[in-house]
């Protein structure tokens, strides 16, 4: 998968189940391979994310497409736990 990385600035990502994660603020790189590793949200979906701080990394091997947006695997394993739990 190829994108300028300009390009990534700004989008929103979605899960593959269509829930709204957040939008691209900054992209995380691997300089010694120069690969992108990650991607840096802001405006994060408050339901999806226990956070304290304003933004996430994503790691980029859940993204599965980018175009108009970024589409990544769905994200339960971050997900806000249950709060009857």
């Amino acid at each position: 998968m190829h994108a300028e990385m300009t390009s990534l600035f700004g989008l929103n990502v979605y899960t593959d189940k269509g829930l709204y994660v957040g939008n691209v603020n900054d992209v995380v790189i691997e300089t010694a391979d120069r690969l992108v590793t990650g991607l840096a949200l802001t405006k994060v979906n408050q339901e999806l994310f226990d956070v304290s701080r304003e933004g996430v990394i994503l790691p980029y091997r859940w993204v599965l497409a980018i175009g108009d947006i970024v589409l990544v695997k769905q994200v339960n394993r971050l997900a806000k736990k249950d709060e009857s739990e």
